[in-house]
């Protein structure tokens, strides 16, 4: 079964770090883009960063200089370093897969900065 699955969220203070992984079935993991998405409360999904399978990255405005995506494609893992985290950076963040019409999530991690 073609799965992603998640983890690394949790509750940090303003200005902490966290590392989200996710972990892709190796089916899936050396042919398409990987990327994270968020979605607060009240708020659309957004594009949070993604890397291609050659490793070229993109990141969304709000997380650029502060957040880092990177993938291990020998661990079909994706990771999604977190610095200088800011309250406006809670939400559940979505690992997802994409390759032309295949588009895959996981189940969602919860972030939440809180003093």
């Amino acid at each position: 079964q073609v799965q992603l699955v998640e983890s690394g969220g949790g509750l940090v203070q303003p200005g902490g770090s966290l590392r989200l992984s996710c972990a892709a079935s190796r089916n899936i993991f050396i042919i398409t883009t990987m990327a994270w998405y968020r979605q607060a409360p009240g708020q659309q999904r957004e594009l949070v960063a993604d890397i291609t399978t050659g490793g070229s990255t993109n990141y969304a405005d709000s997380v650029k200089g502060r957040f880092t995506i990177s993938r291990d494609n020998a661990k079909n893992t994706v990771y999604l370093q977190m610095n200088s985290l800011k309250f406006e950076d809670t939400a559940v963040y979505y690992c997802n897969a994409r390759r032309g019409t295949f588009n895959l999530w996981g189940q969602g991690t919860q972030v939440t900065v809180s003093s």
